[in-house]
């Protein structure tokens, strides 16, 4: 047995990734296009990666208007690059496919931003170093 603590909100860490993962029989029994969900998987990963590292970076962020200023480009970036994504989707593979991957990323976000609002009281305040 590890000595280590564990997380009681691990398994809603992750709760974005198995409605992925389960996403995936729905559009096959449900005859949505299989691209869609692709497209989707795709994007929301970029997201997860994107974000991942842009957390890594703002936490070993010096001061705190490095770490705002990492959190905030990382969002806006990733919104960015999430919808001009799913917009080109819709327009290059059809109407039908970007219609699904968009409606799995805002149900994918919509999971994911819920879980950081609500672990976001828990992190407590960032570390600072003392001022020499």
């Amino acid at each position: 047995m590890s000595d280590q603590p564990r997380d009681p909100l691990l398994a809603l860490k992750y709760a974005d990734v198995a409605i992925l993962v389960v996403a995936l029989p729905i559009f096959i029994v449900a005859s949505w296009p299989l691209l869609g969900w692709v497209v989707g998987a795709v994007v929301w990963l970029m997201w997860r990666v994107i974000g991942a590292w842009a957390d890594r970076r703002a936490i070993a962020a010096e001061d705190m208007r490095t770490f705002v200023g990492i959190e905030t480009a990382a969002m806006i970036g990733r919104g960015w690059l999430m919808g001009l994504t799913l917009i080109a989707a819709g327009l290059l593979l059809g109407n039908d496919v970007g219609l699904s991957a968009a409606v799995l990323a805002i149900l994918l976000f919509s999971v994911a931003f819920t879980y950081k609002l609500v672990t976001r009281a828990f992190d407590g305040p960032p570390r600072s170093k003392p001022s020499p």
